[in-house]
């Protein structure tokens, strides 16, 4: 009987394990909070739109800074799980 209550927990408490996992594996990404440059604090006035995505800055010097290599930053902010905003649609008339 005791083997029998100690397995039916086993198996109660990997079913939970497994119904949060996916869960626990999407809340490591986040939205951008701090520049893929020098790491401060984000200004939400300085950004670039790179590859349908909007990219934030600390200060004018760290956007000049990602133009010259955007790859590097955003492999940087992928590998942090930064989940990044998408790029407004350009306006057309």
């Amino acid at each position: 009987m005791n083997y029998i209550v100690k397995s039916l927990s086993s198996i109660i408490l990997l079913g939970f394990l497994l119904a949060i996992a996916p869960s626990y594996a999407t809340s490591k990404e986040a939205n951008q909070t701090t520049c893929p440059v020098m790491e401060g604090t984000v200004n939400k006035n300085i950004y670039a739109d790179y590859k349908g995505k909007r990219v934030y800055f600390c200060c004018p010097p760290c956007l000049k800074a990602f133009k010259k290599d955007p790859d590097t930053y955003m492999k940087k902010l992928e590998e942090q799980g930064v989940v990044l905003e998408k790029a407004p649609e350009p306006k057309t008339q």
